[in-house]
């Protein structure tokens, strides 16, 4: 990995005041240069200086938390910058080349472990950016009245570009370009969105029913779908056939998400991402501290051992327990909980990497709604031993402009194979039946319910698991907190 280069030494401005054993009057305590502006630099640590092991474990567990969904992302650039075309890891993740797209023709496979907490309600695509190797072209066809957007996140895993149908993007294309670039936008270009961060992710998606018809009929409008370096731009729509992807073989994996974030190499990754991601405003100071650390660890062995034991520490201690939806966010009635700023983090970095843990790569609000459940309406913990039901009224259906989910994970927060292949029930889903009185309930339990129950039966698995309603593009009762999901009952019976 790429060192970080030594942090210029910031020049300490002194004061020196110094007052007799007389008494003075109180104009002569008045300071005698003005308080230190926001363009005044600071004295910061001092290079060489001698530190304590229970400073630097100190300092190295705020860091460890704190940097986590970046090395998350950065490491997800360094894996992409290994593949040589367009491709399907396993046949189920796409996965493409720096600066290039990958995209599914269908739903994701129950079998994917590259990102937790997955739907079934769209078509995905992914692009890991290098904007410091180019600029991307980000290629937008024709949706006509289908349901998309395009995610954009930075390093940070915070939004830096608008694309979907609730901002009324227009077909064209678009431009994303690093923090340092100061090229010429060429003719043919719509819109250019400026990254504070070298590295990037867009994730593509579209909407698509679950039937056959629209399964087909959505294939034209993805095989339009496309992102590339600006160097390919010729101002000519690109085409692909995706559902022609060639496949890769995938790596052995677990049960839970790939392991993006490892405390055992920490240390030594750590440079390379803050070389890549500027600090935000204010941050300097914690950049400065953090490189005091890893410029002693460097000369100490014994202080990178310390560094790499807290940064296991931290990850089982403070960071797993975040898996659990139950465990942050926004208390919400019948034990919901949400979050309000996801994809718009700033410096709330307990969100940040609450979110990144257990379902990292969230759109902003006003792209989709999240909410987040592990508890039924008694507060216990929802398990397939029991069967539940969740009844929208029909004053009560969520209010969106796009569409909307409810769907099941596994402890793990991903998809639990079950015999009928259904992981989330809504808008997608043209088969649900509804109440006598216009509500909706949805049965959720590991064994079949009886009858026409059957239709709106959201299989469980027989351990632990959670609930997730997603609101596409939704109406401002929903991000204004006056609509919140219904209560998981516990049957009875």
């Amino acid at each position: 990995m790429r060192r970080l280069d030594t942090l210029l030494a910031l020049i300490p401005a002194t004061l020196a005041v110094s007052l007799g054993s007389t008494a003075v009057a109180a104009a002569d305590l008045a300071p005698t240069s003005s308080a230190p502006t926001p363009a005044t630099a600071l004295p910061g640590p001092v290079p060489g200086t001698r530190l304590t092991e229970s400073y630097v474990r100190m300092v190295t567990r705020d860091a460890y938390f704190w940097a986590w969904p970046m090395v998350n992302v950065y490491n997800r650039r360094m894996t992409f910058a290994h593949v040589p075309e367009p491709a399907l890891l396993g046949g189920t993740v796409p996965i493409a080349p720096l600066n290039e797209l990958s995209m599914l023709h269908s739903y994701v496979d129950p079998s994917e472990r590259a990102v937790a907490c997955p739907n079934q309600d769209v078509v995905y695509g992914i692009s890991l950016l290098a904007l410091d190797v180019e600029p991307v072209v980000v290629q937008v066809p024709d949706f006509d009245d289908r349901f998309w957007v395009y995610q954009v996140v930075d390093t940070r895993t915070d939004s830096f570009a608008d694309l979907g149908k609730m901002y009324g993007t227009k077909p064209g294309f678009y431009l994303l370009v690093g923090p340092n670039w100061h090229g010429t936008v060429p003719k043919g270009i719509s819109g250019v969105f400026r990254s504070s961060t070298n590295t990037g992710v867009v994730i593509p998606r579209v909407f698509m029913d679950d039937t056959p018809e629209d399964h087909k009929a959505i294939q034209a409008v993805v095989n339009q779908i496309d992102v590339y370096p600006l160097s390919k731009f010729d101002g000519k729509a690109k085409q692909h056939d995706w559902s022609k992807s060639p496949s890769v073989p995938a790596p052995a994996g677990g049960s839970g998400e790939t392991k993006w974030v490892d405390p055992d190499k920490f240390v030594d990754e750590l440079p390379a991402v803050l070389k890549d991601t500027p600090p935000l405003p204010g941050e300097a100071a914690r950049y400065a501290r953090i490189q005091s650390l890893l410029d002693a660890a460097a000369k100490d062995p014994k202080l990178k051992a310390a560094m790499t034991d807290e940064a296991r520490k931290a990850e089982a201690e403070v960071v797993t327990p975040l898996l659990q939806f139950r465990n942050y966010g926004i208390p919400l009635p019948y034990n919901w909980t949400t979050q309000n700023n996801g994809a718009a983090f700033g410096t709330d970095y307990f969100t940040r990497t609450a979110v990144a843990r257990s379902n990292i790569f969230v759109n902003k609000p006003n792209e989709t709604k999240y909410f987040y459940q592990d508890l039924d309406q008694g507060g216990a913990r929802l398990n397939g031993k029991s069967s539940y039901t969740v009844t929208f009224s029909k004053e009560q259906m969520p209010p969106v402009k796009g569409f909307w989910s409810l769907t099941l994970y596994n402890q793990d927060h991903f998809f639990e194979p079950n015999a009928i292949k259904r992981y989330s029930v809504g808008t997608k889903n043209k088969d649900l039946k509804l109440n006598p009185d216009g509500s909706l309930t949805i049965y959720v339990q590991n064994t079949p319910p009886e009858g026409d129950k059957r239709a709106n039966w959201l299989p469980s698995p027989k351990g632990d698991f959670s609930l997730y309603v997603r609101a596409y593009w939704p109406e401002p009762a929903v991000t204004s907190g006056q609509w919140t999901p219904p209560p998981v009952v516990k049957s009875t019976h």
